[in-house]
């Protein structure tokens, strides 16, 4: 069975996240309260590397069960960390707990005990900002990638393999990148093949279309060409999604279209899903 390599801090994996900063991320998300997309995107980034850093915190600090990288794509492509990270690729986790750029405050509702809800404030870190400029060179971006790629499969060779996460909300300006996902995806260890899973985020509104095991309902060939490009979930992470409410086969692939708030959330949660922590 492929993806089963027990994960520890001696055989850890990574994730490198691939976001889309090209100029119309600065449009609404699809929903009812506008939010940015590059707002949303950052947003849950941020989110998932605090509570990352919380699943594998013990008594003597986080552990490096995980190495993160977050490389933005549009006017450039490079490491979008900000702060004491900025410039670096995979970092181990404990480095991301210890180096948020900053920490906001901001304001959440939570149950009051008596049915009703009461604003209160959190501590909010901060790894990486909204950016939202120039335009799509996905291409480049999973070029850039499949380097991250080869360089931890060459190193952990036995380990679970890397998790690319490419959250956009276009078509790539610099080529089909099909050709370039193949490459990342053709990467493996003795575990698997490198899993590459794709967010579309969308203005558009509308249901999204979650976690697919066949392109017959997406509406046009762009869908088709990420859905194509989309690994098909492992196993564990199928259980996981079932458990969450989604439907799921031996053929749902980690792609989501027309994505929403909540869609971009569940999606991070559920392609960030690794096996048993040692």
């Amino acid at each position: 069975m492929p993806y089963m390599a027990e994960i520890s801090r001696t055989n850890p994996t990574c994730f490198i996240f691939l976001v889309d900063q090209s100029t119309s991320m600065t449009d609404d998300i699809g929903g009812e309260v506008p939010q940015k997309k590059a707002d949303v995107v950052a947003d849950a980034i941020n989110r998932l590397l605090t509570e990352l850093s919380v699943k594998c915190a013990k008594e003597e600090g986080v552990r490096d069960y995980f190495h993160v990288a977050v490389i933005g794509y549009g006017a450039t492509v490079g490491s979008a960390f900000t702060g004491a990270l900025s410039g670096r690729d995979l970092v181990p986790l404990s480095e991301v707990a210890d180096n948020p750029a900053r920490i906001d405050t901001r304001v959440k509702k939570v149950p009051d005990g008596a049915g009703g809800l009461v604003e209160t404030s959190v501590q909010f870190p901060l790894w990486m900002n909204p950016v939202a400029h120039g335009g799509t060179p996905m291409n480049r971006a999973l070029k850039y990638a499949e380097t991250l790629a080869a360089g931890w499969t060459e190193h952990y060779p036995g380990g679970f393999p890397p998790i690319v996460l490419n959250l956009t909300d276009g078509e790539s300006t610099d080529g089909d990148p099909a050709a370039s996902a193949a490459g990342v995806t053709g990467l493996g260890t003795a575990d698997g093949q490198v899993l590459l899973f794709n967010l579309h985020v969308s203005a558009a509104g509308g249901s999204p279309t979650a976690f697919p095991d066949s392109d017959d309902a997406l509406p046009d060939d762009y869908a088709r060409a990420l859905f194509a490009m989309s690994s098909p979930l492992p196993t564990h992470m199928r259980s996981y999604a079932a458990s969450q409410g989604q439907r799921v086969s031996e053929s749902t692939r980690g792609f989501v279209y027309n994505a929403d708030v909540t869609s971009v959330v569940q999606f991070l949660d559920i392609g960030t899903r690794a096996s048993e922590l040692r």
